[in-house]
This record gives structure tokens, sequence and C-alpha cells, in this order.
């Protein structure tokens, strides 16, 4: 889910409260929050396209920042500019790599090497416990390959599905509004539930999340992880909130 935006409220709410209202509520409340036409990866790339095509390099700056949270990568966000360099104009296009190199700059570069790695290691598929490997769900809430076999139908009011995380590769913080059981069938892995310790998992451990509360799972750096993951859900409510990703580098350093 896109993370609640509360710029045009927080700048402008006293000022212009009808404006805040659209861009908060109506932009990026209905419009930008339909990750199921577009993922927020792929919006961020075309607005960062858009806005570099038009020479509009504050709103810009903003847009890669936000771009960066949603998982563009340094090295898309290179090739967006390279390729629109072209059509919308060199100086355009070294103007959005300054931009570029403040806010991707080196951390990006090592983030980009850590998910090269991981998807080297990929390339012999993890097992998957005991049901299928399922389909890909790489996507902008995982750093590295991630893939799900559904159990029941996704939209039913108590879902379950078997995720196979590749090693190294972990999600987004991110919320249930009725919690989320997770039973590790298969591999090492890793979850952190906010203000308490990440917690080591291996085959047959359960762990319960309860409702509302931040938490994050994920692989350990060397091996591939697989769990059940049991999310009840109402009629018209999301089953999940994704929020920030916690921080790569205390991540690593569990192994």
């Amino acid at each position: 889910m896109a993370i609640k935006q509360t710029a045009g409220h927080d700048q402008l709410g006293d000022f212009a409260p009808l404006f805040a209202h659209f861009n908060d509520d109506v932009l990026f409340g209905q419009v930008w929050s339909r990750e199921e036409e577009l993922s927020a990866h792929d919006r961020s790339m075309i607005t960062c396209a858009g806005l570099m095509a038009m020479g509009l390099f504050p709103q810009l700056q903003s847009h890669m920042n936000l771009a960066k949270r949603n998982g563009v990568t340094r090295s898309e966000m290179v090739e967006l500019i390279t390729q629109l360099a072209f059509y919308a104009g060199w100086p355009k296009a070294w103007s959005a790599f300054n931009l570029a190199k403040e806010i991707f700059g080196d951390e990006e570069a090592t983030a980009d090497a850590g998910r090269s790695e991981a998807m080297n290691q990929a390339d012999v598929l993890p097992d998957s416990g005991f049901y299928p490997l399922g389909d890909p769900a790489d996507g902008p809430n995982f750093t590295g390959h991630a893939w799900l076999y559904h159990l029941t139908e996704p939209d039913v009011e108590c879902s379950a599905g078997n995720v196979t995380f590749a090693p190294g590769c972990f999600n987004r913080w991110h919320t249930h509004p009725h919690g989320q059981l997770l039973l590790v069938t298969d591999g090492l892995g890793w979850e952190q539930e906010e203000g308490r310790k990440p917690r080591h998992l291996k085959p047959g451990d359960v762990v319960f999340c309860p409702a509302g509360v931040r938490h994050w799972h994920g692989a350990s750096r060397n091996s591939s992880m697989t769990h059940v993951a049991v999310t009840p859900a109402r009629e018209g409510q999301s089953p999940v909130e994704w929020l920030d990703f916690p921080d790569s580098e205390q991540v690593a350093a569990l192994g």
C-alpha cells in the first residue's frame, strides 16, 4: 500500500486547504495508491521521467527521493536519465544527474551491489518447502527475489500463501490490520517487530505479529527462507500497509 502523503496539508493546509486536499487525498490518495494498476516503483519512474522532460527540477528532486523509497535503484535512475537525454535535452539531463548524485550517491551503489549478489545467488532456485515455488513476487516492497504460491484465494477473509525469499532478500516494515501468523518451513531468516530485537528464524518456528504492529521479515544473508503467511482481512480492506525499508546495513550485520 502506498505511504500516506501529507505534504500538501503540512505545507499548504492553512494557506490553500482545497489544493492540499487535492494533492494529498486525490492525487496521491486515489490515483497514486492504485498499485494494482502500476506499482509504486513504476509510478515513480514514470513521474520522474515526466518531470525531467518538463524541466521541473524542484518537483523532480522530491519525486527522486520518493522513488528511492519506492525501490528505484541508482542504476535504474541513471538509465532513465540517459535515455531521456536524447529526447528531453542534454542540459536537462545534466541537471537531473546532479540531483540523482545527491539523492542516490554511494549508498545506493552499495545497495545495488547487494541486490545483484542476491540475484546471482537466486540463479539456483531455492527450496520452497512443502509447496511449489509459485510466481515471482519481486517488486518495490522487497530488496531482492521472492516467490509466492497462493494456498487460498488472495481476497478471502483469511488468506494463506507460501512465501520464499532468496538469500539476503527482506521486505519493508509493514503492518496488518488484523495481525499475521508466519510458519517457517525451510531455510533460515529473520523477523523483527518494532521496539524488539531481531528474531532468528529456522524451520518449525512460529511467529505471530499482532494487529497494527510494524514488523519486517526475510532470509538470512547466505540462506533462502520459506514461510507460510496467514493473514486475516475484511472485505474492502487491504491486508497490509507497506512502509519504509529497515536499515540495510543493520540487516546485513545480522548474517
